[in-house]
């Protein structure tokens, strides 16, 4: 209606430049205008100029992703992680309760890493960390795999001392059932693929089950959860990784089946090279070997869900302009046709 103030297509609409700077101010960082919107779907995270020269990177998780308990339970775990001296960026100590002209900031945790901007029309919770770089790792590179299996062994050696209390765990229910069940709800599907793919989710989850069934009672600690070769930076001195964002409680082959690709025949000898740097500093149930392709599974399923779930969100049909198409889904469902024959085949390593 005329004289009516709009509504804002999404949340994110409201994180303009000029909050970004006036949130990092109301707690101490005062940037010199320069900041540089990075590369994140899920939150918005930019890279910081401040007046004393230095650099930060200021992460703005997505609004009513995750409670401020789950939250908190990461940035310990990434402090905990630090103090161990295993190469994961963790957040930084904010200033609490600070009043600002534009808005309120209130700091949460012991050290206060979370801090939740108050204004009068939207609510932003962040974290601020120390500006790292670098590039990707060579997998083809046996030295690489090895440094990575002795990196994700140093992690896990810290992580599965006790698992997670608040944040999610990896398995079939969660990360597949339920993620069928929520594209079904959004009507993400055409009408072309209303019976096919649903059936082949099916017939793949159903596989998943027994796998995991009789692969047992695994053991279940805190992990990266999202360890792919986009979510590590290389330097000199090896690996490190900036954001946990996604960590959770599993098992511990989740964090090094998304280093492996291509035949078979490579995906067992890239393993092998993981295994023996991850054995230097943690031991791996060779039970969970078996459930590569199931995760693999997962992942694919819970990928097309996270795409539905996020298409409001103006920066998802920009990047993914070929979701939710007709094509896209006779895709996914050829693929998870061809997985449910990749679950059929026996492990890369015998028991």
């Amino acid at each position: 209606m005329p004289g009516q103030a709009a509504t804002p297509a999404h949340p994110y609409d409201l994180l303009t430049p000029q909050r970004v700077l006036d949130t990092l101010d109301a707690v101490g960082l005062r940037g010199d205008g320069r900041l540089l919107q990075l590369n994140s779907y899920e939150n918005r995270v930019f890279q910081v100029m401040l007046e004393d020269g230095s650099t930060v990177v200021a992460k703005f998780y997505r609004p009513a992703r995750w409670r401020d308990a789950q939250i908190l339970e990461e940035h310990r775990f990434a402090r905990q992680l630090d103090e161990q001296e295993v190469p994961v960026i963790a957040p930084l100590a904010l200033s609490r309760d600070i009043n600002h002209a534009e808005l309120t900031v209130v700091a949460m945790g012991e050290p206060a890493t979370l801090g939740v901007a108050h204004a009068p029309d939207a609510e932003f919770r962040f974290a601020v960390y120390p500006c790292r770089s670098g590039h990707g790792p060579e997998l083809d590179d046996p030295e690489v795999l090895q440094w990575l299996g002795r990196f994700v062994g140093r992690l896990h050696a810290v992580g599965m001392q006790a698992p997670f209390v608040e944040r999610r765990t990896i398995d079939a229910a969660a990360f597949g059932h339920d993620r069928l069940a929520a594209l079904l709800t959004l009507d993400a599907l055409p009408i072309e693929q209303l019976d096919s793919y649903p059936t082949c989710c099916r017939a793949a989850l159903a596989q998943v089950d027994a796998a995991f069934a009789q692969a047992g009672p695994l053991r279940v600690g805190r992990l990266h959860g999202d360890f792919h070769p986009g979510n590590i930076l290389w330097r000199d001195e090896g690996p490190h990784v900036v954001d946990l964002d996604d960590c959770c409680n599993g098992p511990a082959i989740q964090d090094l089946w998304m280093l492996l690709s291509g035949s078979r025949e490579s995906m067992r000898s890239q393993l092998t090279w993981l295994l023996e740097g991850y054995a230097q500093f943690a031991s791996l149930d060779r039970r969970e070997i078996s459930l590569i392709e199931p995760l693999r599974t997962l992942r694919m399923i819970h990928h097309s869900a996270w795409l539905a779930e996020r298409w409001s969100d103006p920066a998802f049909p920009a990047a993914f302009p070929w979701f939710g198409s007709p094509n896209y889904w006779q895709q996914q469902t050829q693929q998870l046709r061809e997985q449910i024959e990749a679950l059929s085949e026996p492990p890369l390593f015998s028991k």
